[in-house]
């Protein structure tokens, strides 16, 4: 008898889960309002590359990237996958953010509205008000030093640096710039770092002082804060986001 030869299910293709997870994080900021135009740029490192990454081609807009549509981009600025150009200021700050935190495999920079007033506002920081404000804690950086347009690796190599081990860096009259291990891991940021801002920005508007949270409380959920859920959290909130571009009808995919 001839033995049969049985083919494993490896699971989906890491290339393509990463291209199918990036496009959903476009459309996903599009369908927040976090878009600007054929600006802003989100990235991710290619699985089992160490010097290329995905990102879209300029001149799309976010809600009309798909998985298939994005290029990859190496650490030179050459496209070596897909159709259309890389923008010189996604080069710049992603090639080198990249580079200089190869643990950042996702980078999501972007100018969302609330994002942006608290960019905008003279020494704007987010304050320890409210319990989503505290998924933040200890965990954001400020960059207080606008250069004007990211236009070389060296502006890029600095933002890199002014992330000074921090997720998140807030850019003072630029936006906001957000780091993951997963694209996960980097939307549950983003959308959050966006909401906390909105949160704000209704109390300052409003006219009433921000409620403080005690510095014994603020100690005593640290560990909580920086805690391991926090990934297992963003997978299954990004995983039902997805779900509702699904029921929308969503191309992301494809």
């Amino acid at each position: 008898m001839t033995a049969t030869a049985v083919k494993l299910d490896t699971g989906p293709d890491p290339k393509r889960q990463a291209r199918i997870d990036l496009a959903a994080a476009y459309q996903l900021a599009s369908r927040f309002g976090f878009d600007d135009g054929i600006w802003n740029h989100f990235t991710l490192s290619v699985p089992g590359e160490t010097d290329r990454f995905l990102v879209k081609p300029h001149g799309l807009l976010m809600s009309e990237i798909t998985a298939s549509n994005l290029i990859v981009v190496d650490q030179q600025g050459t496209v070596v996958e897909g159709d259309g150009p890389v923008e010189t200021t996604a080069f710049c700050i992603h090639s080198k953010i990249h580079e200089l935190i190869p643990e950042a495999a996702c980078v999501l920079h972007a100018h969302p509205p609330y994002c942006n007033w608290l960019a905008d506002s003279d020494s704007g920081e987010i304050e320890m008000f409210d319990q989503d404000c505290l998924r933040f804690l200890d965990r954001i950086a400020y960059d207080n030093d606008y250069q004007g347009f990211a236009s070389d690796t060296v502006e890029g190599e600095r933002m890199a640096r002014a992330f000074d081990g921090k997720p998140v860096l807030l850019s003072r009259s630029h936006g906001v710039t957000v780091l993951g291990g997963t694209v996960a891991e980097a939307f549950d940021d983003l959308y959050y770092v966006e909401h906390v801002c909105q949160r704000q920005y209704r109390v300052v508007s409003s006219g009433n002082a921000l409620a403080q949270i005690p510095e014994g409380v603020l100690n005593r959920i640290q560990n909580e804060v920086h805690g391991g859920h926090r990934a297992r959290s963003a997978h299954l909130h990004f995983a039902a986001l997805k779900r509702v571009l699904e029921r929308e009808g969503s191309n992301y995919a494809s």
